[in-house]
């Protein structure tokens, strides 16, 4: 298979800048895929996708009629980041996690941004994701959000923008570990082209994260994964997880709160847990404090939180700062809480709940993409170009109903990778999304999980709508430098 008839037609590809004029960073691995024989790059993704199958690396589609488990779909040429683009989307992502820290914090405490007129306690106290039992929280080191996930997008001139911000519980950080380790069996000449910064330390910086909240004073610390259990979307990933930290997977079922302290049981009986890395919503997490319908929490989990008993991660509460209509704030609070502008735009976003920027969403619903402020997954979105009349006006209804669950942003024409699509190359859509570790220091893993829209002209890239993925390689420095640097030797 060849690049020779490879259109990327007129949108930011990030293979090509024109027909037959590949970017400076991929030109050496375009000519090694060109020195494959016949249909061995076509062989090497059919033994990618059984390896994947081997591994068990699924996930669950809610509905879903034909079974609960589907292996995740993977494409494999790899996604390439160019260190210096890389460079600007970690500190943008490491700014962006440090002020909405700040921001969470303030939000349960002093309330000072509200205060201060940035942003109004209505659109705080309306979210369905605050939480007014967090109000006096102060997690361990001061740390709320410990693992973020952001999304990125780039658009038809290349420039990175954050789509959304993920803090409660991110997932897809399995499917990032797993992509790299089946593309090092499957690929491993390709690997050899270019120097790509690893990623498998990741579950040893997730453990020293999670250790970081824990006192000094404790010796031989527990740490545990507290998981809603096998029937979870996510479960493959909470199971892996464990597995590479070397740490318990629980259930509510397997914990209890005794003293104040919470327990693992055992077959040798009870042993305490110090910290603990939740992978359930904060609605479930404590029936006594939340839901009291919960049977996948820990009854009395909150007070022995409180009591500094025991750590999680995330801090119950972060979930504000997923909520969309926060999102549309967070360039005035990181100007806010660091004085500085944001190194990385917000999509352009108008908040339904205004009553001007309301109406222009309306108005021009057919350019638009209206999502709903706590929605995840895809659901619950309309695309409007693609979009029916019919379609439309439901969604114009709904947001005149419930104003504060909607946000519009104008259709942005993502950035596109090549996928093997039968026996030729075709662009697709694709996203990023950078996974981050807020413990001593904050860290941005390097690449991340970029989801790619199978579905020719789509834009939709999630996993539950069809989507599949791709290996994300962040290269160690720039082609240019690479050349430099060998002419110097």
């Amino acid at each position: 298979m060849h690049f020779n008839n490879y259109d990327p037609e007129n949108f930011y590809d990030e293979y090509f800048l024109a027909p037959g004029k590949p970017r400076r960073e991929v030109e050496r691995l375009i000519s090694r895929i060109h020195s494959f024989s016949k249909g061995e790059l076509i062989n090497r993704q059919k033994a990618a996708e059984a390896a994947f199958m081997q591994m068990g690396i699924t996930f669950g589609v809610y509905g879903n009629q034909k079974g609960l488990e589907k292996i995740f779909p993977f494409d494999i040429i790899p996604r390439i980041i160019k260190a210096s683009d890389w460079e600007l989307v970690d500190r943008g992502v490491r700014q962006r996690v440090f002020a909405l820290n700040l921001f969470i914090h303030d939000v349960y405490n002093d309330q000072k941004i509200i205060k201060d007129g940035v942003i109004s306690r209505e659109i705080i106290l309306s979210s369905v994701a605050y939480r007014k039992e967090c109000q006096g929280l102060n997690p361990p080191k001061g740390i709320w959000c410990h693992v973020s996930g952001i999304d990125l997008v780039r658009d038809d001139q290349g420039q990175f923008y954050v789509l959304e911000d993920n803090l409660r519980c991110p997932s897809g950080v399995s499917y990032v570990l797993g992509n790299r380790r089946v593309m090092k069996h499957t690929l491993p000449v390709v690997f050899e082209a270019l120097p790509i910064r690893p990623i498998d330390d990741y579950a040893g910086r997730l453990a020293e994260t999670l250790r970081h909240l824990i006192p000094d004073s404790i010796i031989n610390p527990n740490i545990a994964i507290l998981t809603p259990g096998i029937y979870n979307s996510a479960y493959f990933e909470h199971s892996f997880l464990a597995q590479q930290m070397g740490e318990e997977l629980v259930e509510g079922r397997d914990l209890a709160v005794m003293d104040d302290f919470v327990y693992m049981r055992t077959t040798k009986g009870f042993e305490r847990i110090d910290a603990i890395y939740r992978r359930i919503d904060d609605e479930f997490l404590d029936p006594t404090v939340f839901n009291p319908d919960s049977l996948l929490g820990v009854p009395g989990i909150m007070n022995s939180y409180r009591k500094g008993k025991v750590a999680l991660a995330n801090a119950p509460g972060t979930g504000i700062a997923d909520d969309k209509a926060i999102y549309s704030y967070v360039p005035e609070i990181i100007k806010y809480y660091t004085g500085e502008d944001a190194i990385l735009p917000n999509v352009p976003t108008f908040v339904c709940e205004n009553e001007k920027e309301r109406q222009h969403v309306i108005d021009n619903i057919a350019n638009f993409v209206v999502k709903t402020t706590h929605g995840s997954g895809g659901y619950g979105m309309l695309i409007g170009p693609s979009s029916t009349r019919e379609q439309q006006q439901a969604m114009i209804e709904n947001i005149k109903r419930e104003p504060r669950n909607y946000i519009g942003q104008p259709v942005i024409q993502l950035s596109r990778v090549p996928v093997i699509e039968k026996d030729h190359f075709e662009g697709r859509h694709v996203d990023l999304r950078p996974y981050v570790l807020y413990g001593e220091e904050i860290y941005v893993l390097p690449g991340g999980l970029t989801r790619v829209a199978l579905e020719k002209g789509s834009l939709v890239v999630n996993s539950s709508q069809g989507g599949g993925s791709k290996d994300t390689w962040v290269l160690e420095e720039d082609p240019i430098e690479i050349m430099t640097t060998r002419e110097q030797c």
